[in-house]
């Protein structure tokens, strides 16, 4: 049997997706926006 395909790492997770990640683009910055408006817990990551 093949190994699982997800195989998860937390630095990668964050870098990926994370508060920052989001942060740094425009249309990061627009999902977060989009998640605090609907009153999300967790924005990101």
């Amino acid at each position: 049997m093949p190994k699982r395909t997800y195989q998860p790492k937390k630095k990668k997770r964050a870098t990926t997706h994370g508060f920052l990640a989001r942060s740094r683009t425009s249309k990061g910055a627009k999902v977060i926006k989009a998640r605090r408006q609907k009153g999300r817990a967790k924005l990101s990551v």
